[in-house]
């Protein structure tokens, strides 16, 4: 589908829709200077360049990005396609403009290579993390950046159709992820997998294509009602709207059910916007009192936030006629930190200031990153622990206090334990895993009750478990233990 072309007057008006009090000069200046580097210049779809600069800045607007961010967008690609220079973009824009304009210069290097070039790749992507470490906005513009290119690559030779849309999904969408920005993950892969899987996408189409018709119409029954409901009760809120489950993730749910759509409760759903904690109770238990729920379908995640510290209030209830329809309660603030992730710092900037543990949350997978910088100079071990603790689908199983601890898919109880301490790691001798005694090779699930045994007599952990443990963490101190262990029986005198 042809994306429509942006104006700048488009971007400003994103921009105050945003922050009203924003001065439009800087953008104004950024876009004349962009447009008249780029002039001449065409896409591979036949338009004039400067129209994906502007749909560049047009996201960022709507994300809600600041002043230099939006206009960094405008100005991101003049370095490399065009005969301007950053010190031009300096002199004319000020130093922060141009380093944020000089980071993604350095992202625009990344590219899928072959074995054979998997040195400059893996180069590239460290100096990608190191951008990212220096100022994590340079990342945010480069999703902005993507998105659209995804949107029109049907314009590009299929070979180079198939390599983007392949970084997108595998880099670019994680990266998204792991940063909270969940929207823009979503339409990442969504754009991507019909390029990446394109039977596979044509077959999820075709089988969604009439149940997600039927549900939408249905939907606007119940939200119709529910606004009937709302109204008789004198119950405020902000926005009642459908939320369509996302197709690359309706692909994945598919296949984890065998194929069959129809265990897939949450391909449509309503999303209730709220502007107090209170009133997400009080909705739940007004839906409570008309729709039976579905037993094991409450999920309180206000009060028990994930541990990337999303919250909103889950309900799958049984609606009219016995359907099915799963409801999200949430307040403003908890949709807009969902929807937008790292980026609704900016966001609230001016004037409602998002909590410092949520921001630390959502970049200490960061701290990670540099440690893997330092430690590891080995580009393919490198690029293996960087696919397993960063990229991967990450699971959230429990303590038997409750406490949630963060993990790779795929991780095992020795993982697990080498997450809640060293000690517990080194000393592990046993698991039961919800109630019923596992082997430490287990691979664990979101939702798993984890209980570790440890013997405290126990000196040190066993070589086997680096055949199947997964973290970067559990194995480094598995090697470093063993390591200490081997050098304190040199240093054993022998008795005779």
């Amino acid at each position: 589908m042809k994306t429509p072309l942006t104006s700048i007057e488009e971007v400003l008006k994103e921009v105050h829709t945003q922050r009203p009090n924003a001065d439009e000069q800087l953008i104004r200046n950024a876009y004349e200077f962009a447009k008249k580097a780029h002039e001449g210049q065409k896409r591979a779809s036949g338009e004039d360049y400067i129209f994906h600069s502007l749909e560049t800045a047009r996201q960022l607007a709507y994300w809600g990005m600041d002043i230099e961010t939006i206009s960094a967008g405008l100005l991101h690609d003049v370095p490399e396609d065009t005969q301007t220079s950053l010190s031009d973009i300096q002199k004319n824009f000020g130093v922060g403009i141009a380093k944020l304009v000089e980071g993604i210069t350095k992202l625009g290097a990344l590219k899928y290579r072959g074995r054979g070039e998997q040195n400059k790749y893996v180069e590239n992507l460290r100096k990608m993390f190191l951008a990212m470490a220096e100022d994590i906005r340079v990342i945010i513009i480069k999703f902005a950046d993507r998105v659209h290119n995804l949107q029109t690559l049907q314009a590009l030779p299929e070979k180079k159709q198939y390599r983007i849309a392949l970084e997108s999904m595998e880099i670019f969408a994680p990266i998204a992820n792991r940063l909270g920005m969940w929207d823009v993950k979503g339409q990442i892969e969504d754009l991507a997998f019909q390029y990446v899987l394109p039977e596979e996408y044509q077959w999820i189409t075709r089988k969604i294509a009439r149940p997600l018709e039927t549900k939408k119409i249905y939907l606007e029954k119940i939200q119709k009602k529910l606004e009937t409901i709302f109204k008789e009760k004198n119950i405020k809120y902000r926005v009642i709207h459908g939320r369509t489950k996302g197709l690359f993730r309706t692909y994945k749910k598919a296949l984890r059910k065998n194929r069959d759509i129809t265990k897939i409760y949450d391909l449509v759903a309503l999303r209730i916007v709220v502007e107090e904690v209170a009133q997400c109770y009080s909705i739940l238990g007004v839906i409570h009192e008309y729709w039976k729920p579905l037993k094991g379908r409450i999920k309180d995640y206000i009060a028990q936030p994930k541990p990337n510290l999303y919250q909103s209030l889950h309900t799958t209830v049984f609606c009219d006629l016995g359907e099915i329809v799963e409801f999200q309660i949430r307040t403003k603030k908890m949709h807009d930190e969902a929807e937008f992730g790292i980026a609704a710092h900016w966001r609230y900037s001016e004037h409602e200031k998002v909590s410092p543990r949520w921001i630390k949350k959502q970049l200490s997978w960061m701290d990670e990153l540099v440690k893997l910088q330092k430690e590891i100079q080995s580009d393919e071990s490198f690029l293996e622990s960087v696919k397993t603790n960063i990229f991967k689908d990450h699971i959230f199983v429990f303590t038997p206090m409750g406490d949630v601890i963060d993990l790779p898919e795929g991780a095992t109880p020795i993982d697990f334990a080498y997450q809640i301490h060293t000690d517990v790691g080194d000393k592990c001798c046993g698991v039961k895993i919800n109630d019923k005694i596992e082997s430490l090779k287990t691979r664990l699930k979101s939702g798993d009750v984890v209980e570790i045994f440890t013997d405290k007599n126990r000196k040190l952990p066993s070589p086997d478990w680096l055949n199947f443990v997964i973290t970067n963490s559990a194995r480094n101190h598995i090697k470093s233990a063993l390591k200490k262990g081997e050098r304190q029986k040199v240093r054993t005198p022998i008795s005779v």
